[in-house]
């Protein structure tokens, strides 16, 4: 279930971030061609206001598509039409007039041209792959010769429209960390044993949850300090002094070792703070930022080559995601 609650919530960030360049290009007179949650082949798809709209069955990221991303040129035909012009040679010539106009730059004769090349394509005999990467080609072309193109727009635009996508995920970590922040974080480990393994040294000893651990061999302070000297003990018995019910026991116990030393096997309780708006609102801030700078610092390292075991896929950041949420929502 946490593997499945992860996927959904790298689909809800992938969803916010192209939400982010599909609204603020809309804003700017952009107007998106597609729209699209996941990659193609799509699930499900529908068209609504021109634009295309879908949930791809390959679940590594999504895009929106937004027209004429770079100047449209000769080799842009070129580039799609290889297979087309091996199954119908005669268009090469039909590509001509399309072609010389991008070429020369004279634009508005290559919007003109367009129309009578897709004709030309329409009634070519091209098998679906030719005919499909023909489309892709007079698509792209006329995307790019549109008047609500990327590349013509203004410098500001286009920055708006490419740093939309990161600003609202950055956004979104602001507000849900602030909301987790307002519901309470743990922010320290009380005395208090929130839970006993079963089977392990601790339950053997007769400790449950709900007791205070008040010393250990007579050493008390924080719960680190108890741990460290449950692990200092190194196996031979010691007398762990509780609060139950209030009253003081003490329980004999002999730590049990594994990989990460000697334990009784419980774990300590954590306090939690809840923060007002205002004060959840910074913190929030601040943790966003703190986390935006170690991944900037980690960028650097990776082209040094020092830091590429940080690089996580898709399938690392689910699950790091879903052993969190085995951790607790807040985590």
């Amino acid at each position: 279930m946490n593997l499945v609650a992860a996927i959904g919530g790298l689909a809800f960030l992938i969803l916010i971030h192209e939400a982010g360049h599909f609204f603020v290009a809309l804003a700017v007179k952009m107007r998106p061609r597609r729209f699209y949650v996941f990659f193609p082949p799509a699930l499900v798809k529908w068209k609504r206001g021109g634009i295309e709209y879908g949930i791809g069955s390959i679940p590594l990221g999504g895009y929106v598509k937004i027209p004429g991303m770079h100047k449209p040129a000769a080799g842009d035909i070129d580039a799609h039409l290889e297979r087309a012009l091996e199954e119908a040679p005669w268009l090469a010539d039909r590509a001509v007039p399309l072609k010389r106009a991008l070429e020369e730059d004279r634009l508005e004769d290559a919007r003109a041209a367009l129309p009578e090349f897709r004709r030309a394509v329409e009634q070519a005999e091209l098998s679906e792959p030719a005919m499909r990467s023909a489309e892709r080609a007079l698509t792209d072309v006329g995307d790019g010769l549109s008047s609500d193109a990327y590349w013509r727009a203004s410098a500001w635009k286009r920055i708006a429209v490419i740093g939309a996508g990161p600003a609202t995920n950055f956004v979104f970590a602001v507000l849900a960390l602030a909301l987790v922040f307002m519901l309470g974080v743990p922010v320290e480990a009380t005395r208090t044993v929130e839970e006993v393994v079963p089977g392990s040294a601790a339950a053997a000893a007769g400790l449950r949850p709900g007791d205070r651990i008040v010393s250990v061999d007579g050493r008390s302070g924080a719960p680190e300090d108890l741990a460290a000297a449950i692990r200092e003990s190194e196996g031979r018995p010691i007398t762990v002094t509780i609060e139950r019910g209030g009253e003081q026991q003490a329980l004999e116990a002999r730590a049990r070792r594994d990989a990460d030393g000697y334990r009784l096997g419980f774990a300590f309780g954590l306090r939690f703070e809840e923060y007002g708006p205002l004060k959840a609102t910074a913190l929030a801030f601040e943790t966003t930022w703190e986390v935006t700078k170690a991944i900037g610092a980690s960028l650097g390292r990776i082209v040094t080559g020092s830091g590429r075991e940080e690089v996580a896929s898709v399938v690392g950041i689910t699950a790091v995601s879903s052993e969190s949420l085995e951790a607790g929502v807040p985590y």
